[in-house]
């Protein structure tokens, strides 16, 4: 490939890439399984339940029948290429779920990674953190309250590498003026 072809290679998958979130968000909302599934590579792995497809829709499917409706918006991405076929990135998403008469707010960052198959870019892993969720009518807190279990505590922000440096520096009783539950 010469360089122009290159280029052109690299803002025609930063582009596909860009829409795996979008459309992992509509296929969500609009319950669309197969749609959703499909985004990812065939042969996902997908824990100690095993490899593929249909393992990953035998394990969504029951999850998103928890919640009636939902609106996922996708609020950023970074992609950072690793090779002309593979890549990671971090993508933000402001969500919201109907559940038992509530319409629950979350704040997401999915870590992703990427894979270019045939000539499609894939999904080959999203991780799923979070900073917190709160009924929209309520004051997000941490730990993560409000949805779900109270065993699943929040990742971020102290998950990210930068974190824990950038307040090591300061005083306890300094941060204590800003938060009463410091990430830990």
């Amino acid at each position: 490939m010469n360089d122009l072809e290159a280029r052109i290679d690299r803002l025609e998958s930063l582009a596909a890439i860009q829409q795996l979130p979008i459309r992992y968000a509509i296929a969500v909302d609009s319950r669309d399984m197969d749609g959703w599934v499909n985004l990812f590579i065939p042969d996902v792995h997908c824990g100690r339940r095993g490899n593929g497809r249909d393992v990953l829709k035998s394990i969504i499917t029951p999850a998103v029948r928890t919640f009636y409706r939902s609106v996922h918006q996708i609020c950023g991405h970074r992609i950072e290429f690793d090779d002309a076929d593979h890549a990671h990135g971090v993508v933000y998403c402001r969500a919201e779920h109907e559940d038992e008469g509530k319409w629950v707010v979350m704040a997401i960052a999915y870590f992703d990674s990427y894979e270019r198959r045939d000539g499609e870019w894939l999904f080959v892993r999203r991780r799923e953190k979070h900073w917190y969720s709160a009924d929209w009518q309520e004051r997000p807190a941490a730990p993560f309250t409000g949805w779900a279990s109270h065993d699943n505590p929040p990742d971020l922000p102290q998950d990210f590498e930068s974190w824990a440096s950038f307040w090591a520096d300061m005083d306890g009783q300094d941060i204590s003026r800003l938060t009463d539950q410091p990430a830990h």
